[in-house]
């Protein structure tokens, strides 16, 4: 029996991995970072991917279970994540394997009826989602989840129209590293540039929303001609977790002409979340001279050196703060 990693996997193995994988019922990532082959001589069987904190693609030759090959397989994933400073862990597999993985200590966080995802810390999301509560408010409490890449004028009047449309505001920013500023930064500008807004909390949302694990396709380079929206589980964690313990009524969302993606994730939170008695209200979209505000422009302006832009498109808050950090 040999085992092999690939980073990432290429060459002629390639399609005996699709087909292994095919009859498994599942779909080959073509984009995984690495992938663990296990062979019985010229048989594959056993593999399993990762990207990032991110475990998939994961099947064993059904002739061969009760061998302990999924272990190895985990364990090779596990240590290669590891060596790289991933310390918490996340895996797709299909509902009916849940129990195989919590044997393998993995636990379940949400799941629609295709897709389950688990995690290596046990209470993991609500270790997570506790820790945040410190900041619980009573009341008709409203949410915003978003991405700030830098924080724009756009993002301002989003949340300045919702916090005056509820009695609290929780504004999530994503804590994915995946955008053109960390998520540290992100975080604290949008901090900034709201705490003149008596009635608003700003949180990260941790690796739980809107994250390479519960919403993949939002961080596909081209978004717009993603073939499928998967936002399903994304929604699922949201309903589940962060709305009763924020005690969360309303979800607030921008109008988003420039996204077909983001467009289409806010059709269906309009679908989804009132089924759940959680009211979607979406707010026009600030525009400048027709023109909408988006946090690409302010990337453009700031490629481009240009100050004067850039100061007519984000709160001075930002503006300072990329001094501060030199991005300008």
């Amino acid at each position: 029996m040999d085992i092999e990693l690939h980073c990432p996997l290429q060459g002629s193995k390639v399609k005996i991995w699709n087909d292994f994988l095919a009859k498994a019922g599942l779909a080959a990532d073509t984009e995984a970072a690495q992938t663990v082959l296990v062979w019985d001589e010229e048989d594959l069987i056993a593999t399993g991917s990762r990207t990032g904190n991110l475990l998939k693609c994961i099947a064993v030759d059904p002739a061969r279970q009760g061998e302990g090959l999924l272990a190895k397989v985990l364990t090779a994933l596990r240590q290669e994540a590891f060596r790289e400073g991933c310390q918490h862990l996340f895996l797709y597999t299909k509902p009916a394997n849940g129990a195989l993985f919590s044997d393998l200590l993995f636990y379940p966080v949400a799941q629609t009826g295709d897709v389950l995802l688990m995690e290596d810390r046990k209470d993991g999301i609500h270790s997570f989602i506790k820790e945040l509560r410190a900041s619980a408010h009573t009341g008709k409490n409203g949410a915003a989840v978003m991405n700030c890449d830098p924080f724009t004028l756009g993002h301002q009047y989003l949340i300045e129209t919702a916090a005056k449309d509820c009695d609290h505001l929780y504004v999530f920013v994503l804590s994915e590293d995946k955008g053109y500023f960390p998520a540290a930064d992100r975080l604290e500008m949008v901090r900034r540039g709201t705490e003149h807004f008596s009635n608003v909390t700003v949180l990260p949302t941790g690796p739980y929303l809107i994250s390479g694990a519960t919403f993949p396709t939002y961080f596909l380079k081209n978004r717009d001609q993603a073939e499928q929206l998967h936002c399903q589980l994304d929604i699922e964690i949201f309903i589940r977790y962060f709305a009763p313990a924020f005690s969360v009524t309303t979800r607030y969302v921008g109008t988003e002409p420039l996204s077909k993606l983001t467009s289409q994730y806010n059709e269906v939170l309009k679908t989804q979340l009132p089924r759940q008695g959680i009211e979607v209200v979406e707010i026009p979209r600030l525009s400048i001279e027709d023109t909408p505000v988006s946090a690409s422009a302010v990337r453009n302006a700031l490629e481009n050196k240009d100050l004067q832009a850039l100061r007519s498109l984000v709160p001075h808050t930002t503006v300072t703060y990329l001094k501060d950090k030199h991005f300008i």
